[in-house]
């Protein structure tokens, strides 16, 4: 049986979102989408690369939305 580990972006007042763009999940008004991406970096590359290189993806609905077209 293989594990499920989670990792998740979520901010200091729980908002729980992806670092998309502002449009990626405008439900219940939501209007800061993409509010992490400008604070992306080497470093946070660096550290965040590891972690998603040996993963499959477990995707949400709307999350599959997006990656379907891809």
């Amino acid at each position: 049986m293989r594990k499920i580990i989670v990792n998740s972006m979520i901010s200091l007042d729980g908002v729980l979102q992806a670092p998309g763009g502002p449009d990626e999940d405008t439900s219940g008004g939501f209007m800061y989408g993409g509010w992490s991406a400008p604070f992306s970096d080497d470093s946070f590359n660096e550290h965040f690369a590891p972690l998603m290189g040996p993963t499959d993806l477990l995707l949400g609905r709307k999350t599959f939305d997006i990656f379907a077209g891809y």
